[in-house]
C-alpha cells in the first residue's frame, strides 16, 4: 500500500513550531500514528493523556485500534496531538471562580461527573455546564480581576464517595490553599453587596428568562466539539430541579451550592415571590450568614431532627409512602366545607360567592348548600393536569388558591377563598396533589398540610417576641431583591426582616439551609426552564416552560398559562432533526409539535429526556448511574 505524508501539529512543541510530517499508509492504526509522532518529537515525557484531534471534522480519534482508512483520514487532514485534560475556569453558583483540569475529549455528561468527583458533589447528573452571561462592566472596573482558586494540581479521583479527613475529602487536605478552597465550597458565602447584585444579569420578563437556557452545553458531545478552548470560562449549575437523596453528612458542598443557586434566583428575581416570602428569605439568609461565620469546615450541625426536613426537601413526581401509621392512610380524610369561589371575567369586580365544597379523588364538587350535597353538583372541577398557585397575604388575612383547570380549548381560571390558615392548608395541599393525579389517600397529603402550615406560621409577625428594631451587623439591602430595595428604605426593611428572623432564630445551620430550599421549592414558578418556541399551526412565538413533571404552554401576550401536559400522560416523543421540530404524543390522542426559535431543539429534547431519566432513579441504586439510559433518552440521533 502506497505511503503518504500526514500533517500533525504537536501542542507540546510550542505555538510557533511547524506541523510534523510523518509517513503513513492507510492501513496504519491510530495507535501507530501516535507512536510515530512521539518518536519524531524526541521528547521524553508522559504522553498517556495525549490524543489526536481532527480539526476539520471537529472530532477526537480515540479508537486507537481503528485504521486511518476506517476513520476516513486522508492526506488533507489537519491533526493536532494534544492533551485530553485541560485547565477550565469554572464559575460556581456562589459566584466564585475555580480553575481545574477537566476532560475535553469525553461527553460533557462524563466531564461533569469528573468535576463533581473533585468537588465532592454527589448526583452529578443533576448539574451541567453552560456558557456564562456577559456581566455589565463599568469603565472604572476595566482592570478588576476575579479571585480564582487554583485546583489544577488536585488529582482526578475515580471514587464516587471519597475518604474524609477532618470532614473534608483527602485530596483537599494536602495544603492550606486547597483547604481554603474546600471551605469556600462548603461554607455559605457572605451576603453580596447591592452593587455586585446590580452588575449581574437580571431577567425582566419570561422572554429574558428564555435566553439563559439557550446557553446549556450538549451533554452528549465533548467540550472541544462545542468550541470550548483551554482556560475558557463556563458556569456549573444545577440544571434539573429534582434533588435526589440529600444527606447533609455527605452533601456539604452540594447543599451549600444548591443554597447559593437558590439565593441568587431570589435576589436576581428569577423566581417571583410575595413581600412576606421575601422578608422570610431575607431573615433566613441573615441567620445562615451569622451561623456560617462561626462554622468549622467539616462540622455538621443539626443532624438530629433532619429526617422530616429531608423527606419534604425532595421534589418527587409521585408521593412516597413515609407514614408509619398504615391504618390512618387506608381511610381517605374527608374534605368538605363552605368556601368562596370567583371566576374572573373581563371588566368584572372580584365577586366571591359562597358554596358547599367537597373534595373527591382529584376533583372538587360544589353545591348551593350542605343540604344539597346529596344531589347533583353545580359543577365538577377536575384538577388533574392543572396548575395550582397560592394567592396569600397573611397580614391582610387573605388565603386564596388560584386554579388553572384544563379544558379542551385551554385553561379555565378559578379562585377559591378560604376563611383561615387551617382551611387553606388542607385545601391547598389537596389541590396540589390532585394536579399531579394523586388523591387524599396519598401518604404525602398530611406532610404537605403540615409544611404549608409551618410555612405560613414563619411568615406571621411574631408580636409576642420583642423584636430589636435595628442591628448594626445586618445589611438589609443585600438580603432582598432590587425591587424591594427601591420600594422601601433601609430603616423600613430592617425591622421587618428582624421580625421574620424571630421565627427562624432557633434553627441550626443545616436546618436553616434546608428550610430555605424547601420554601424556594414551594414557589409557584420554581424549577421551570423557559424556551421560546413556535407551535405547529401557530403564527406567533410562545413560551414553553419545562418543569420536573410537566410541560407548560405560556401565551406571551398575557403571560399566562394556556395549557399544561404532564409527563406521566406522555406516550412518546421524537425529534425531526431535519426541520428541528419536537413532536410529542400524550394519552387521549393529544399530539403537539413545536420548533425552537432561539435555542437548539437538542437542548429542549435533552431537558425532557433528562427529567424522565431523573424519575427512574431510586434510593436503592442511588450510587450507580445508568449512563447508557441517560444518553438514550437525551442524546437524539447522536446516541444511536
Amino acid at each position: 500500500m502506497a505511503a503518504w505524508d500526514l500533517s500533525v501539529t504537536v501542542e507540546d512543541l510550542g505555538p510557533d513550531a511547524p506541523p510534523l510530517k510523518i509517513s503513513v499508509t492507510s492501513d496504519l492504526h491510530i495507535g501507530g500514528v501516535i507512536l510515530k509522532v512521539v518518536e519524531k518529537t524526541g521528547l521524553q515525557q508522559d504522553w498517556s493523556d495525549h490524543a489526536l484531534w481532527w480539526e476539520q471534522k471537529q472530532q477526537w480519534l480515540l479508537k486507537t485500534s481503528w485504521t486511518l482508512d476506517k476513520c476516513g483520514v486522508h492526506a488533507d487532514a489537519r491533526l493536532i496531538f494534544s492533551t485530553q485534560h485541560k485547565p477550565l475556569r469554572l464559575g460556581l453558583p456562589n459566584g466564585v471562580i475555580l480553575r481545574l483540569r477537566a476532560s475535553f475529549s469525553i461527553p460533557v455528561f462524563r466531564t461533569v461527573q469528573g468535576i463533581c468527583r473533585v468537588l465532592n458533589i454527589r448526583h452529578p447528573e443533576e448539574l451541567s455546564l453552560l456558557r456564562p452571561v456577559e456581566e455589565k462592566k463599568k469603565k472604572k472596573d476595566k482592570n478588576s480581576t476575579e479571585d480564582e482558586y487554583d485546583l489544577t494540581n488536585v488529582p482526578l479521583t475515580s471514587v464516587s464517595v471519597p475518604t474524609l479527613y477532618d470532614g473534608m475529602p483527602a485530596h483537599f487536605a494536602d495544603s492550606p490553599k486547597t483547604e481554603a478552597a474546600y471551605k469556600m465550597l462548603s461554607v455559605c458565602q457572605p451576603s453580596p453587596s447591592p452593587e455586585s447584585v446590580a452588575k449581574l444579569y437580571r431577567p425582566a420578563s419570561k422572554v429574558d428568562k428564555t435566553h439563559i437556557h439557550t446557553r446549556w452545553l450538549d451533554s452528549s458531545r465533548s467540550l472541544m466539539q462545542q468550541g470550548i478552548q483551554e482556560n475558557d470560562k463556563l458556569w456549573l449549575r444545577f440544571k434539573y430541579y429534582t434533588f435526589h437523596d440529600v444527606e447533609p453528612k455527605y452533601d456539604a458542598v452540594r447543599l451549600t451550592q444548591l443554597y447559593e443557586q437558590a439565593r441568587w434566583a431570589i435576589l436576581l428575581e428569577d423566581n417571583d415571590c410575595t413581600e412576606e416570602e421575601m422578608m422570610l428569605f431575607g431573615a433566613l439568609q441573615y441567620h445562615i450568614g451569622k451561623l456560617s461565620l462561626s462554622q468549622e469546615v467539616g462540622s455538621c450541625q443539626g443532624m438530629e431532627d433532619l429526617e422530616s426536613a429531608l423527606k419534604s426537601l425532595e421534589v418527587k413526581m409521585v408521593g412516597e409512602n413515609n407514614s408509619t401509621d398504615m391504618l390512618e392512610n387506608m381511610t381517605a380524610p374527608e374534605l368538605n366545607d363552605y368556601l368562596k369561589i370567583f371566576r374572573p371575567r373581563r371588566l368584572t369586580l372580584r365577586d366571591y360567592k359562597q358554596y358547599w365544597f367537597k373534595f373527591q379523588d382529584t376533583s372538587i364538587f360544589y353545591y348551593k348548600s350542605k343540604e344539597d350535597s346529596y344531589g347533583e353538583p353545580i359543577q365538577q372541577l377536575n384538577l388533574k393536569g392543572g396548575e395550582v398557585t397560592p394567592d396569600v397575604n397573611i397580614a391582610g388575612q387573605k388565603f386564596c388558591i388560584r386554579l388553572l383547570i384544563p379544558v379542551p380549548e385551554g385553561m379555565n381560571e378559578v379562585y377559591l377563598r378560604c376563611e383561615n390558615e387551617k382551611q387553606y392548608a388542607e385545601w391547598m395541599a389537596a389541590c396540589k396533589l390532585a394536579s399531579k393525579g394523586l388523591t387524599l389517600l396519598d401518604s404525602s397529603y398530611r406532610t404537605e398540610v403540615k409544611n404549608i402550615q409551618t410555612f405560613l406560621s414563619m411568615q406571621r409577625s411574631n408580636s409576642s417576641a420583642s423584636t430589636p428594631q435595628t442591628d448594626e451587623s445586618i445589611n438589609t439591602q443585600s438580603l432582598v431583591s432590587p425591587r424591594y430595595n427601591k420600594k422601601y428604605k433601609v430603616k423600613q426593611l430592617t425591622p421587618r426582616i428582624l421580625e421574620a428572623y424571630q421565627n427562624v432564630a432557633d434553627l441550626s445551620l443545616t436546618a436553616a439551609i434546608l428550610k430555605f430550599l424547601q420554601i424556594w421549592q414551594s414557589l409557584p414558578d420554581f424549577g421551570i426552564s423557559y424556551f421560546m418556541v413556535r407551535f405547529k399551526g401557530s403564527r406567533k412565538d410562545e413560551v414553553l416552560g419545562i418543569a420536573n413533571n410537566r410541560l407548560i404552554r405560556i401565551d406571551l401576550g398575557v403571560g399566562d398559562v394556556v395549557k399544561t401536559w404532564r409527563y406521566n400522560n406522555m406516550r412518546q416523543w421524537n425529534v425531526n432533526w431535519d426541520i428541528r421540530q419536537v413532536a410529542i404524543e400524550f394519552d387521549g390522542n393529544i399530539n403537539i409539535a413545536f420548533g425552537c426559535t432561539t435555542a437548539d431543539c437538542k437542548i429542549v429534547h435533552e431537558y425532557i429526556g433528562g427529567y424522565i431519566f431523573m424519575s427512574t432513579r431510586s434510593r436503592e441504586t442511588s450510587d450507580t448511574l445508568n449512563e447508557e439510559l441517560f444518553h438514550k433518552l437525551t442524546g437524539g440521533h447522536n446516541a444511536l
